[in-house]
């Protein structure tokens, strides 16, 4: 059986390096929202999204993704910059306060938000659109000198249901042409390339059958020369492969962990360096059994 092998490299951060390559990162998922898809999101106390976060540390997530808009498919009221902040920042400060050496990721599209996360100690910025739906992102993250992680979007969330649905021998094309696309961007506006990490995605305007592809061909994408990032947890895609066990219904999220940990593996044998999940301690223990797999063929 052939995997992709991983080549080590240094994720340049904004105050220090992550190590890419030898072993899978778990990158935990913290929503601070009331209408995540997942349904873990939550708008109560900040101490409880600060504890959330802290007990995602204690459990092996390398980086904390957080987050205070919600992305799922469909219309919603939009959040303003103002409100994403008042939603994020206290939970940063506060994880920061317990944890001083923690890893934060901001996942957010706007560039105000970014800026005023990353001056108060995030790391990372995480926009799912690529540097698309803010022209300021991609400046910002240069003057910022954060660590990026480029995603793959097709349209915005209120579109994706009206999409024309990517074939199985266009979707991984498409998706390297757009990241190659979403590279030049940043190039333009000289965010170096060590700080970037490359999402292709999943489940972002891609019809069901379209995922599955992409996380085959997952690997595809080692050839631009970055590290790679896989986003497949509870995502819808699993359920709809599910409904077969759930009388013809797409289970719930919460339904879906034993689909995420097969998708999480999948994706690190496939070539990720990084996956991002709701569930941290299972992730992180399947993560070390796929990359004991990585070592013995490596070894071969």
């Amino acid at each position: 059986m052939a995997f992709v092998r991983r080549s080590s490299s240094s994720w340049q951060l904004r105050s220090r390096n992550l190590p890419l390559g030898d072993r899978t990162l778990v990158m935990a998922i913290l929503n601070i929202t009331p209408d995540s898809f997942s349904g873990d999101g939550t708008l109560a106390e900040h101490e409880s999204a600060i504890d959330r976060g802290l007990a995602m540390l204690d459990a092996g997530a390398a980086i904390l993704d957080i987050g205070g808009e919600s992305t799922r498919p469909g219309k919603r009221e939009p959040v303003s910059a103002q409100q994403e902040i008042d939603r994020v920042l206290p939970a940063i400060q506060g994880i920061l306060h317990a944890k001083p050496g923690a890893v934060i990721s901001i996942d957010t599209y706007k560039a105000q938000t970014a800026r005023i996360a990353i001056q108060s100690g995030a790391e990372i910025v995480n926009d799912v659109s690529g540097f698309l739906w803010d022209e300021s992102m991609a400046q910002t993250c240069a003057d910022l000198a954060c660590g990026v992680v480029l995603t793959h979007t097709r349209g915005r969330p209120d579109e994706w249901a009206q999409l024309p649905r990517l074939s199985a021998a266009d979707a991984m094309p498409i998706v390297r042409q757009d990241l190659e696309d979403r590279l030049r961007t940043a190039d333009d506006a000289e965010v170096r390339r060590n700080r970037i990490v490359l999402d292709p995605g999943i489940g972002f305007g891609k019809a069901f059958d379209s995922n599955y592809p992409l996380l085959a061909r997952l690997g595809e994408l080692r050839q631009l020369g970055l590290p790679l990032l896989s986003g497949v947890s509870r995502k819808s895609f699993l359920a709809r492969t599910l409904a077969q066990f759930h009388a013809g219904v797409d289970p719930a999220p919460r339904h879906r962990a034993n689909a995420t940990l097969a998708a999480i593996t999948a994706s690190i044998l496939a070539g990720a360096d990084i996956v991002r999940v709701h569930d941290v301690r299972p992730a992180v223990e399947a993560a070390a059994i796929a990359d004991a797999v990585l070592a013995a063929a490596v070894a071969e």
